[in-house]
């Protein structure tokens, strides 16, 4: 069928909007984190103007369980993942400032501690392995705590997210809260690079012959934005991502997909090397936020009430 020009022009601007829309997904969390700014994601989603984290205090007795090499330096070296709202994203570009909830958490934390931090850009997979290499004092992205990152990585803890999945909304495949993975079989599933996704899935990719199934296959992406691309094109069927990545995404309507619900939690923690003796600050930190009221307003800014934790712990042990 012909379409007036007008027409052809009216529908691209309507598909390039729509895809413009579409949050990082694949990179972002729980071990699960962005690797790369979202450009997109970001224009979809403005920065809420309200700035918790403006009347934060230095608190002395906090600032005193800093190393004091670190006190002396009065700064830290953060290694960010920035991917997607409502985490760490770019909402006006990757020449300003990010946003986001793991942004705020962190400024927050710093400001108790009365330090600066310098944050630097990194890809999610290559954050781990530098801060055993001493690249960067801790690490942000949303990182999950599992068991076996617990062997290499100290964990505080300031959330509780995980994993969940997403189709392209008007999917009729897929219609229900994912419990089992054997619900995926015989179906394509798109994820994140290094992530605790593309580990469960690996690691679990032996159940449907178990159960008789035609197995699911894995499709892994490492470009910003390529998951959700592919699932609008119908090369994938179903997403594998942040249950709060997900809620968000669905939450905006030119995104047109459908969030299936939660399939696993997950602590999700800033990252140090093993044996770090920055962990008891940051922790005391975290707690002081939740205690004067901070952290329940950041998460209330970014749409994340129902991730909040009680209390920041230590390497707690993963969720079974």
């Amino acid at each position: 069928m012909n379409l007036p020009g007008s027409e052809i022009h009216t529908r691209l601007r309507r598909t390039a909007a729509a895809l413009a829309l579409l949050p990082l997904l694949a990179l972002t969390a729980c071990g699960s984190g962005g690797a790369a700014p979202a450009v997109g994601g970001a224009q979809a989603s403005p920065a809420p103007a309200d700035d918790p984290v403006a009347g934060v205090r230095t608190v002395d007795s906090i600032a005193a369980l800093l190393p004091a090499d670190v006190r002396k330096a009065g700064s830290l070296r953060v290694g960010s993942s920035v991917g997607s709202p409502p985490s760490a994203y770019y909402p006006n570009g990757q020449d300003k400032p990010p946003a986001g909830q793991d942004i705020d958490i962190a400024d927050a934390v710093a400001k108790v501690l009365g330090v600066k931090l310098e944050r630097q850009d990194a890809s999610f997979e290559t954050i781990l392995p530098a801060l055993g290499s001493g690249k960067y004092d801790l690490g942000t992205g949303n990182f999950g705590v599992t068991t076996e990152r617990l062997k290499t990585i100290d964990f505080v803890t300031y959330i509780n997210d995980g994993q969940g999945f997403a189709v392209k909304t008007g999917n009729t495949t897929l219609t229900t809260q994912v419990s089992d993975l054997t619900q995926l079989c015989g179906l394509t599933i798109g994820t994140g690079a290094g992530t605790t996704f593309e580990k469960t899935l690996t690691a679990q990719k032996g159940v449907c012959a178990e159960a008789g199934k035609k197995p699911y296959e894995v499709k892994v992406f490492s470009e910003p934005g390529a998951v959700t691309t592919a699932l609008q094109q119908g090369r994938i069927d179903v997403v594998m991502s942040t249950i709060n990545g997900l809620r968000h995404q669905a939450a905006q309507p030119a995104a047109q997909t459908t969030f299936l619900g939660e399939y696993h939690r997950l602590d999700v923690g800033f990252a140090f090397k093993k044996g770090s003796p920055l962990t008891p600050a940051v922790q005391a930190a975290v707690n002081e936020l939740i205690k004067d009221g901070t952290y329940a307003r950041i998460l209330k800014k970014w749409g994340t009430t129902a991730s909040a934790i009680d209390t920041s712990q230590i390497n707690p042990a993963e969720h079974t």
